[in-house]
């Protein structure tokens, strides 16, 4: 071995030790500056955590590369074993990673939170947790269902939670029908009289708007106003079998 090889080995050698330092110096800015951002954001930690993951996976996955480039590994022997390697964790993992890229466009643009009142698709109930591959709900029937990330993203997301800060009400919407059997007086004086007992219940008075007049009914949404979203589970059906009944008992009194 001639003086020149010797000093191209060392040079070969404090390049790598080089790319190895700064890798590892530029993981811990990332791994710090994403943990500061963290909890400046309050961004759960599963959120944080992965970041961090993908993050120093990627760094040591250039390093890598870096090294075995100023090593004399052929460019060619990389570009083989990079597509090689990506092939088979694509492979392995593309419904994984694609669940976890949803969970964190979720997180991101926040159509719901953890402890949000939501509907998704044909599944209601309270959002329990929003995990890397799938988001929990938490329904009437007290059974957890999960769906996952990818999933979501394709369906129409209902959120009952009002805009308005930690004062903010859940705003839950109940659609009933009744005949023709009650004048439209006689009838919102009976809604009038049911709301009334429930607005000492509720974080707001009820509200209700008629959405429609056909042959046979009318139809009216009333906006039920809580400020936990496991009242729901309870005042919805209350107030539809209170209302219910207040209707049936005017309704036979007329006749």
């Amino acid at each position: 071995m001639t003086l020149g090889d010797d000093i191209m080995a060392n040079l070969i050698y404090i390049e790598a030790v080089a790319i190895v330092v700064v890798a590892i110096i530029l993981e811990r800015f990332i791994a710090r500056y994403l943990k500061q951002v963290s909890k400046r954001k309050a961004w759960p930690p599963h959120v944080t955590n992965g970041l961090v993951l993908i993050s120093r996976l990627l760094i040591i996955l250039g390093a890598v590369v870096m090294v075995m480039r100023i090593g004399g590994v052929p460019p060619d022997w990389l570009v083989a074993y990079s597509a090689l390697g990506g092939a088979a964790i694509g492979f392995a993992s593309t419904r994984t990673l694609g669940n976890f890229i949803a969970g964190l466009f979720i997180f991101i643009t926040r159509p719901f939170q953890v402890n949000d009142y939501v509907r998704v698709d044909n599944v209601e109930g309270i959002v329990e947790e929003i995990t890397f591959n799938y988001t929990k709900i938490l329904t009437r029937s007290n059974t957890s269902v999960s769906i996952s990330n990818l999933k979501i993203l394709d369906q129409n997301i209902v959120n009952y939670k009002s805009r308005g800060g930690k004062s903010a009400l859940y705003c839950y919407p109940v659609e009933l029908a009744f005949d023709h059997s009650l004048t439209t007086s006689q009838l919102e004086k009976t809604f009038n009289e049911v709301i009334e007992r429930f607005a000492k219940r509720l974080a707001r008075k009820p509200e209700y708007v008629q959405l429609r007049i056909g042959a046979f009914d009318r139809g009216y949404a009333f906006y039920l106003y809580v400020r936990k979203p496991q009242d729901i589970f309870t005042v919805h059906p209350a107030f539809v079998k209170e209302i219910t009944e207040a209707w049936e008992r005017e309704r036979a009194r007329g006749k």
